[in-house]
Parts: structure tokens; C-alpha cells; sequence
């Protein structure tokens, strides 16, 4: 699955987020997306194999508990292909940034 794909869902980006924040044990994962989606633990499980699957997720066992943490690694690909694109945008947030000195400026000098 590419990682656009992965990232489409709205489900698997909560639980990126959730991983970024810190280690969850899948009840965690399942407690909040459950919780903010109304999916059952069996569609959550299957999420989170997509994520591990895909190199976005890494597993461990914990007792009887199987722990989640973040790979940041296929991020980095997304990351490399959206450079080619910033350049759209790197112009008008320095513009942006220019205005916003100059209103700050503006308003000190009143």
C-alpha cells in the first residue's frame, strides 16, 4: 500500500498521532479510537495492521500487552516527495511573514 493510501484514512492519521505523542498498548489505541470513531476493536486491529504492515508502526509484546510505537521512516519518502512542491508555497509564507512584521511595526509605531 503506498503512503498516501495509508495516510487517506482519517482513522490511521488519529493513530499516527496518538504513536507521535508517545508508546500506546493496542487497548490505548483501541480505548481513543473507539471513543472518537465509534469502530470496534477487531476495525481498530485492522488499522493498526495496515500501519504495521506499511512501515508506519512497529510492534513488541509487553507481557500479554503488544506495545505500538511510531516509524517516522516512510514519513521521510512523503517528505522527500513534497519538496518538490514547497517551493509553491515557501514564497508566500515569506511574503506572509513579511506582512505580519510590518503590521506589528505599524501598530507599535501608532
Amino acid at each position: 500500500m503506498h503512503a498516501f493510501d495509508v495516510l487517506g484514512d482519517p482513522v490511521r492519521r488519529r493513530i499516527l498521532e496518538l504513536l507521535a505523542e508517545r508508546e500506546h498498548a493496542s487497548g490505548e489505541v483501541v480505548e481513543v479510537i473507539a471513543a472518537e470513531f465509534g469502530i470496534s476493536q477487531a476495525g481498530v486491529s485492522q488499522h493498526l495492521k495496515v500501519l504495521r504492515d506499511s512501515g508506519f508502526a512497529t510492534v513488541r509484546p509487553e507481557g500479554t500487552r503488544r506495545v505500538y510505537s511510531l516509524d517516522a521512516s516512510p514519513l521521510r519518502d512523503i517528505d522527500d516527495w513534497l519538496e518538490r512542491f514547497r517551493g509553491f508555497w515557501t514564497q508566500k509564507l515569506a511574503s506572509l511573514a513579511t506582512e505580519i512584521a510590518r503590521g506589528k511595526r505599524d501598530r507599535t509605531d501608532s
